[in-house]
């Protein structure tokens, strides 16, 4: 069977039959599950800055905290399939190849991504219109393994009918954002999203301190953050120098600590 021509000629057709958004994600799951094994699935919303929208996910609600909750609050910020979102970079990716160079000994992944006990992510990931990028995540646990080169081919032949999926059912994403952005406002919480541009000016961080230090935490060497800037690797360590004079600390985990507290 010719797969990448099936999945193409139902992604010309889904519009046509496609479940609406409350029946999208169970129809993803259904989907996902008749082509392989996986543990989870979560499927997010990203405009911008702005807290992620969690659309669909499989987790327990005591996963649900770790996955989806602690996540929110923040740590998306750091998250390499948020800033894969941002650029965007349509298609399916391994959370490997997205990765900055020093991701798996960062802080972030070693606080925050450890305690998720994943071997892989993979992510769809579909742009829509007014900046929006909905990313649809199936994960392994490290005792499921990682998938294989002909699992992730497979997904990627899948990519044109769980795009077209997507398209279908969650074309008014930005009202639900306007929508979340005033109900914080009502409640009496702030209405302006986290910002690592505030965080870094209440710091009193200079722009190339702030870069720096913003590189440094999504999991960058010194060395991939001089050729990301432009600038030496010396020069690099000197400014994160700085930056830790500057806060009073001496680690990055105290740099994390600071700047997910400062995005409240």
């Amino acid at each position: 069977m010719d797969l990448e021509a099936l999945f193409k000629v139902m992604g010309r057709l889904v519009g046509q039959w496609a479940p609406g958004e409350d029946a999208a994600g169970p129809a993803f799951h259904e989907l996902m599950k008749s082509l392989l094994p996986f543990d989870y699935i979560v499927v997010f919303a990203y405009r911008g800055q702005e807290r992620p929208i969690d659309l669909y996910s499989t987790f327990t609600a005591e996963e649900h905290v770790v996955f989806v909750s602690m996540y929110q609050a923040g740590p998306y910020l750091l998250d390499p399939f948020y800033r894969a979102a941002q650029q965007p970079k349509p298609g399916v990716w391994r959370m490997r190849e997205l990765a900055p160079d020093r991701f798996f000994s960062s802080e972030y992944f070693r606080s925050y991504y450890t305690q998720t006990g994943l071997a892989e992510e993979i992510g769809f990931f579909v742009a829509l219109d007014n900046g929006i990028t909905v990313v649809l995540s199936l994960m392994r646990r490290e005792q499921s393994g990682v998938f294989s080169a002909a699992e992730f081919a497979l997904l990627k032949k899948a990519e044109p009918v769980v795009a077209a999926l997507v398209r279908h059912a969650w074309s008014d994403l930005g009202r639900r954002f306007d929508l979340a952005i005033a109900k914080r406002g009502r409640s009496g919480r702030k209405a302006a999203q986290p910002s690592v541009d505030r965080v870094w000016r209440d710091l009193n961080l200079t722009d190339r301190e702030a870069a720096i230090v913003e590189l440094v935490l999504q999991g960058h060497s010194s060395e991939s953050i001089g050729l990301r800037l432009g600038i030496s690797t010396g020069t690099v360590k000197v400014h994160r120098r700085n930056v830790y004079r500057k806060l009073g600390i001496s680690s990055q985990t105290q740099l994390l600590s600071i700047y997910l507290k400062s995005l409240g």
